[in-house]
């Protein structure tokens, strides 16, 4: 296998295709053919299931609205996307070889979402006086934190061992699995951003937005256990 990764080089260089490359590669994508209709099922169940994105939309669309939160949306959609390119392209080879950057990004990730819990238990009602200082998560801290999340990375790494295994050495083919995800994750979180602005109407008290905001955090807290344990 040595011969092709640095074929592949020369190949990228000089527009060649080694032959049995170009046969891995045939197969690979008719193996993408093949399982498209489970790979689709799986980005939708992934990206529908209760999960840190997910959560966060609910309250952010309950607390400021849908089109407020549409920035959110846009950063966790194209955050991502580039994130399984970057899976598909073997980033996650780094970890066997730095073991010490996977623990970092597993504390980072727990201290950020523990933040991201405080601000929403913390959030005052729609028409307080403090909420129009509050404002929804914007479109960067939302694309920062597909990187520090363990369900994305669960996810990421599911789908390039098991559905387009050694797909990395193809680059339009890790693209359109990533493509293939973001066009069904997108409207998919945004019927929870739907949702949460649905129930707006209902938390028009201090003490029910309370309630739903303090809910809403330690539902998001208890989606730390599998990444911690």
């Amino acid at each position: 296998m040595l011969h092709l990764f640095f074929w592949r080089g020369t190949a990228y260089s000089e527009g060649i295709v080694h032959p049995k490359l170009g046969n891995v590669r045939v197969a690979q994508k008719a193996m993408l053919n093949s399982n498209l209709p489970a790979l689709a099922l799986f980005a939708f169940v992934t990206s529908v299931t209760p999960g840190p994105n997910n959560l966060m939309l609910l309250a952010s669309g309950a607390n400021f609205g849908f089109r407020a939160s549409i920035p959110h949306l846009l950063g966790i959609s194209s955050g991502a996307l580039i994130l399984l390119v970057s899976v598909g392209l073997g980033l996650a080879e780094l970890f066997s070889l730095w073991p010490w950057a996977e623990v970092a990004m597993k504390w980072i990730g727990a201290g950020y979402m523990l933040y991201l819990a405080w601000r929403i238990a913390s959030a005052s009602p729609p028409n307080g006086s403090a909420a129009r200082a509050a404002r929804p998560m914007r479109y960067v801290g939302a694309f920062a934190f597909q990187w520090v999340n363990p369900k994305l990375w669960l996810m990421a790494l599911s789908v390039f061992s098991i559905y387009v295994p050694g797909s990395g050495n193809d680059f339009s083919l890790v693209l359109a699995v990533a493509a293939l995800f973001s066009l069904i994750n997108l409207p998919t979180i945004s019927v929870w951003a739907l949702g949460g602005a649905k129930l707006r109407h209902l938390l028009t008290e201090q003490r029910r937005v309370k309630v739903f905001n303090l809910s809403m955090a330690a539902l998001l807290l208890a989606t730390l256990w599998p990444m911690l344990r």
